[in-house]
């Protein structure tokens, strides 16, 4: 195999936060061969010396793109949604009564499946929300994988991953062999592509951040730097939903663990409502 693994492994980790392993090179070789293929380069070290020269931002992309996993499914633990539906909707209900804004962001949502497992949870509760408004952001930094989850079409073995029938059958029709999800759900969601290795302070602040399965995959260093902006962008008494193999060892004073393996955190100091930082104009605002 002819690739320079320590230029790889500092691309990833200062591009996208990836943590990868010289022992795993086997895994970089068969997931960058067809990109190097494709782009006519002769090997991956071709590909590698092309990227981290830092002149081809596409090429980087699809490099970044191979590496990724995006491996997710609907309703995936199932505890954190119950969780969502039965103790952090109720809490931030009674918080924000005098505004009736509840915000909500999916970060690192890969192909769609956690933020519309959120808005079905949320279409189930509709009559408990009406008259509220809710901002539901998914993100993810794989441009590819958002508008797959912006199209809202998944296949038949996507489908039985997690959701429940009476969900297939209330919220998707089918569309050749695909199922695609109903309009009113799709359209609920604001489908954005985010690195979360940049700063997030222009979204804003959201009282519920579910940011599942990601934190693994990053190094001690980076995994500390975007629990830090996680922290930033949630709204004092919010909650922050972590992975169900995930945890805080070093878990700062303001989240405090409230359930599940400790992977759900609140943030507990004191509200100040008249400080909350919201979206940037434009956002999308409606009510439920």
């Amino acid at each position: 195999m002819n690739m320079n693994v320590k230029a790889l492994q500092r691309f990833l980790a200062q591009q996208a936060g990836l943590s990868f392993q010289i022992e795993n090179a086997w895994l970089a070789e068969s997931r960058l061969q067809p990109v190097a293929d494709h782009h006519g380069l002769d090997n991956i070290d071709a590909l590698i010396g092309r990227i981290v020269s830092g002149y081809e931002p596409m090429l980087a992309a699809e490099t970044i793109e191979a590496m990724l996993t995006h491996e997710t499914f609907f309703f995936r633990d199932r505890v954190p949604f119950d969780q969502f539906r039965t103790v952090m909707l109720p809490d931030i209900m009674r918080t924000h009564e005098a505004e009736r804004r509840i915000r909500i962001w999916s970060a690192a949502c890969s192909s769609g499946q956690e933020p519309y497992s959120l808005a079905m949870v949320l279409d189930e509760e509709a009559r408990k929300l009406n008259g509220w408004r809710i901002d539901l952001l998914a993100t993810d930094i794989s441009a590819s994988v958002i508008e797959t989850a912006k199209r809202g079409r998944f296949s038949q073995f996507e489908v039985q991953r997690g959701l429940p029938i009476n969900h297939l059958l209330r919220y998707f029709h089918r569309v050749g062999e695909q199922w695609e999800i109903a309009e009113h759900i799709r359209a609920r969601i604001e489908f954005r592509q985010v690195n979360l290795m940049h700063s997030m302070s222009r979204l804003g602040q959201y009282d519920i951040i579910f940011c599942r399965n990601v934190l693994i995959y990053f190094d001690e260093k980076t995994r500390a730097s975007v629990i830090g902006q996680l922290r930033a962008a949630l709204a004092p008494g919010g909650y922050l939903v972590l992975g169900a193999a995930e945890s805080m060892p070093d878990c700062p004073e303001d989240l405090q663990p409230v359930s599940f393996q400790n992977s759900i955190f609140r943030k507990v100091e004191a509200r100040a409502p008249l400080e909350r930082h919201w979206a940037q104009p434009g956002a999308r605002w409606g009510k439920w």
